[in-house]
């Protein structure tokens, strides 16, 4: 349980984007965002995540049509994985 809860950073990114790699982003039929719940048809946070499954199934153009942080998103979220990565490296070494 320690090692679960030291990693929950780690282990919630990666699990964020293995959805969003297996999500089919031109499906719209169950939703988890609040904004759209109630009723709102644009948000921000739907829009990165679209772009950002956009760009793992290979579609850079309705990624960038679908937000334009889409791509920098991925990348921050890339280099933060791999950063908790070789930090928990060194700790358990």
């Amino acid at each position: 349980m320690k090692l679960i809860r030291s990693n929950i950073e780690l282990l919630f990114w990666v699990a964020a984007l293995i959805a969003l790699g297996f999500s089919d982003p031109t499906q719209t039929h169950f939703v988890l965002c609040p904004l759209r719940l109630m009723g709102f048809t644009w948000c921000p946070g739907c829009g990165i995540g679209h772009a950002i499954a956009y760009l793992f199934h290979g579609n850079i153009a309705a990624s960038w049509h679908a937000h334009w942080l889409g791509i920098p998103a991925l990348a921050v979220l890339l280099y933060r994985i791999v950063t908790l990565s070789v930090t928990r490296y060194k700790e358990y070494t």
